[in-house]
């Protein structure tokens, strides 16, 4: 099948394109600059000016909506949070509008999401697909995201893949958390007790082409291991797969707050997100389940 990914070159779309490809599926990319890139073809698009480069769309089955600035890559100031949700939304919008005027037809659109639907901060909770959403920042920028990907009426399928906290070595949470622990310095954030409902990259793409495949997937899925842990079990992990000591005390949430403002969220919330429809409605296989084999898998290579 055509697959046209929007941030393919991201960690996550990297790894997916790596999959997709293997499957013998045909991969391109919407991006703002025209590359040439190994065995995937580019096509420029601006948001702002509303262009989308002739042919991105016309031969596609599955558009893969990966696109958004990074959750917890600077300060939430109010420019920050409404570019965090414009760098979500407007490229769906600009993409259904294309779709609607030249009357282009999709098999499906996959669109990313985050669990952070829930709220920043649920305590151990145990959430499903069912469970009541958020009312904070990443809750209701998380909903917009899924409304907006509802909209896109050209397609025969829409599915939101409600992303946990992605465990890579090339990228995301895990280079930071362990950074310190390779120093010697690491030590658990916050209380140590919220959890991280994480997922390995390779499940979580596994989780993307099985969306893609599989056409009886639709709406929200939460795309998480089945087993979360928290922040301080993770740590414990890390330090002992990685053969380092603990020897410091938790770094206090207060200081987390000082640092990072409201976005501390990230790191002193935590959710407890189980992957039920994945579960219970599909055969979907995951190759790490616990987070000791992810971890051997990511840090001992």
């Amino acid at each position: 099948m055509n697959i046209l990914i929007t941030g393919g070159t991201g960690m996550i779309g990297h790894r997916l394109t790596e999959l997709l490809l293997a499957k013998g599926h045909k991969v391109s990319y919407l991006s703002r600059k025209k590359e040439k890139l190994p065995n995937v073809e580019v096509f420029q698009w601006d948001i702002q000016k509303g262009y989308i480069e002739e042919g991105a769309l016309e031969a596609t089955d599955y558009v893969v909506h990966l696109a958004g600035a990074g959750i917890a890559d600077k300060r939430w100031t109010d420019e920050r949070k409404k570019e965090i949700i414009d760098s979500r939304i407007q490229p769906i919008e600009l993409i259904n509008k294309h779709l609607q005027e030249k009357n282009i037809q999709l098999k499906g659109f996959i669109s990313a999401s985050a669990i952070g639907i829930y709220g920043g901060d649920t305590g151990d909770v145990k959430l499903d697909e069912s469970s009541v959403l958020g009312n904070d920042f990443l809750a209701e920028c998380t909903k917009l995201w899924e409304i907006h990907a509802k909209k896109v009426t050209n397609a025969a399928r829409i599915v939101s893949v409600r992303i946990g906290i992605v465990l890579s070595e090339k990228g995301g949470a895990l280079p930071k958390l362990v950074q310190p622990i390779r120093l010697g310095f690491g030590a658990a954030l916050g209380s140590g007790k919220q959890f991280m409902s994480w997922i390995h990259v390779d499940d979580l793409c596994g989780i993307f082409v099985k969306a893609i495949e599989d056409e009886k997937m639709q709406g929200p899925y939460n795309a998480v291991a089945p087993n979360p842990v928290t922040n301080q079990e993770i740590t414990n992990v890390a330090a002992e797969v990685l053969k380092k000591p603990l020897w410091l005390p938790n770094v206090p949430s207060f200081a987390l707050k000082l640092v990072f403002g409201e976005m501390g969220i990230v790191v002193t919330g935590g959710n407890f997100v189980q992957n039920k429809r994945l579960s219970q409605e599909t055969n979907f296989q995951y190759k790490f389940t616990t987070i000791k084999d992810a971890l051997r898998d990511l840090l001992g290579k």
